[in-house]
């Protein structure tokens, strides 16, 4: 049979380019930056440049996949929910066999970029590729299937302490769990977006988890995820710069109590896609400090 798109389809390639999201970059930023974070964490400095292209580059690529792979397992869900009935998968405009070549083609090329690396950066790669796969199926039956998505979206951490220093410190598990807090923040106010329809479905998400306190537990989310990163700091004794970056990302996350209080879909759509400004504040502030 061919596989080719229906009369009047957009292009395969603008279908592949929308399956993976890649007119959509705020989901590569957001796992862009905890990377940058523990690079420049591990290195104490600027990183050397294969690992920063490795590890950039493998962030786009696992984001892509774990897309992938996420519309190929809720393909039969998302024809359900206002925002993802028009999926290239689930509007029916590419096949569910597609999205597993790709998925696996993105896994297989953002592994070899860890080949120059040491065995505990493979294991952790191993790792990494098993936690994409795996987060779209803990919607069926964990409560808070953001706290798995703060570890697969993470662990670029844990390895990018492998790659440069082949060592897993306690300050990698710190950065990691702040990490874990912050996907609670942001991805509870994406998940408020589509309550409404999750719960008719029957999947599991925070904000149905968290129900009336789920305004209150996002805010708990960031205030941990700023504690846990002054700690790292502390950690890592860093400076004044770092230490400002922090007060900027908990202005940040301030505002978005503003845009999410009154639980609006806008106003929590808002709030999830400016969480780039959150990682970046961090970032910035880190990089500034050790340069």
């Amino acid at each position: 049979m061919s596989t080719a798109a229906p009369a009047g389809a957009p292009p395969r390639w603008v279908l592949y380019a929308r399956l993976l999201r890649l007119h959509r970059p705020i989901g590569t930023l957001l796992l862009l930056w905890p990377t940058l974070w523990a690079l420049w964490f591990a290195a104490q400095g600027m990183p050397p440049a294969y690992e920063l292209f490795a590890f950039s580059l493998g962030t786009l690529l696992m984001r892509s996949a774990g897309c992938a792979i996420n519309d190929w397992a809720d393909r039969d869900f998302d024809r359900h929910v206002q925002r993802t009935a028009d999926r290239p998968l689930t509007a029916g405009l590419i096949r569910p066999s597609e999205a597993l070549w790709l998925f696996a083609g993105l896994s297989i090329a953002a592994l070899m970029l860890v080949l120059p690396m040491n065995r505990l950066t493979w294991a952790m790669a191993g790792i990494a590729a098993f936690l994409a796969a795996s987060y779209p199926f803990t919607k069926r039956f964990f409560a808070l299937p953001q706290a798995y998505l703060g570890i697969a979206f993470g662990f670029g951490i844990p390895m990018a302490f492998a790659a440069l220093t082949n060592t897993l410190p306690a300050l990698a598990w710190v950065l990691l769990a702040a990490n874990i807090f912050w996907a609670i923040a942001y991805d509870t106010e994406y998940a408020m977006v589509d309550r409404e329809d999750d719960l008719k479905i029957g999947i599991r998400t925070s904000a149905i988890t968290f129900g009336r306190l789920d305004v209150a537990a996002v805010m708990l989310s960031y205030a941990a995820t700023i504690v846990l990163l002054a700690l790292a700091g502390y950690m890592a004794s860093r400076g004044l710069a770092y230490h400002l970056g922090l007060v900027v990302a908990s202005g940040i996350a301030l505002y978005h109590w503003t845009l999410i209080r009154d639980r609006s879909r806008s106003g929590c759509f808002r709030a999830f896609n400016h969480n780039t400004w959150f990682g970046a504040a961090v970032f910035v502030g880190l990089a500034i400090d050790f340069a």
